[in-house]
């Protein structure tokens, strides 16, 4: 397993069964994944933390998540429609977010990717699969993947890319 040190490491776990939600924290911590895991059970307390907007409008109550894990069929705001919100934000578009489902269903994986998330993961049934599916996401995208750092603001110029004529001969 990947040693994970340096500034502590924030998970925001959009999931609103509450059984789900229970197994990935305790797997999380467990494996030592996180410092601090936020759980959000619907789709607006999970923008509402990540916007600061009502009770999470002190930065201390709800720090800038390294990763975000979305499950999809939640209440109030849809993991879709959240999932979109990010990516279109610039603020948040550079977390990694990865899908953590149960469902398999090829226009959500569709939806998923069209929307920019970064991996989309179905649930283990198997109880020994979802404790190392939690350990590999964890050494994944806390310890191996690299992302730039949060406070990090550059403005990278805008790219005209011509595409040269075809010239058929």
């Amino acid at each position: 397993m990947v040693e994970l040190v340096g500034e502590p490491l924030v998970i925001l776990l959009v999931e609103d069964n509450d059984a789900h939600a229970d197994l990935a924290i305790r797997n999380l911590k467990n494996n030592r994944i996180a410092n601090i895991i936020y759980h959000a059970n619907d789709g607006e307390k999970a923008l509402d933390f990540l916007f600061h907007r009502g009770a999470y409008q002190e930065m201390k109550s709800s720090p800038r998540p390294n990763l975000i894990l979305l499950d999809l069929r939640l209440p109030k705001v849809d993991g879709l429609e959240v999932l979109k919100t990010i990516k279109e934000t610039p603020d948040l578009m550079q977390i990694p977010v990865v899908i953590l489902t149960s469902s398999e269903a090829e226009t959500d994986i569709a939806k998923g990717y069209n929307y920019h998330a970064n991996s989309y993961l179905v649930k283990p049934l198997d109880f020994p699969k979802f404790v190392q599916l939690m350990n590999d996401i964890g050494s994944y995208w806390l310890g191996w993947n690299t992302v730039p750092h949060p406070n990090l603001k550059k403005e990278f110029p805008q790219v005209d890319v011509t595409i040269p004529p075809i010239i058929r001969l």
